[in-house]
């Protein structure tokens, strides 16, 4: 998969890093301002069960 990817990016190697780090950081940002708020309110992490 991850050949396929750096095949299909245009120009050279210098580009192709680049625009992978670009695709990695905006998966990263869309991930924590967009998916992880949705998914927080059904997954509670912070949560303790500890009782007496």
């Amino acid at each position: 998969m991850y050949g396929w990817i750096w095949r299909l990016l245009p120009g050279g190697a210098g580009a192709k890093t680049a625009a992978t780090l670009a695709l990695v950081i905006v998966a990263g940002v869309v991930l924590w301002y967009v998916v992880f708020p949705m998914l927080e309110p059904h997954v509670r992490l912070d949560s303790g069960t500890v009782g007496r």
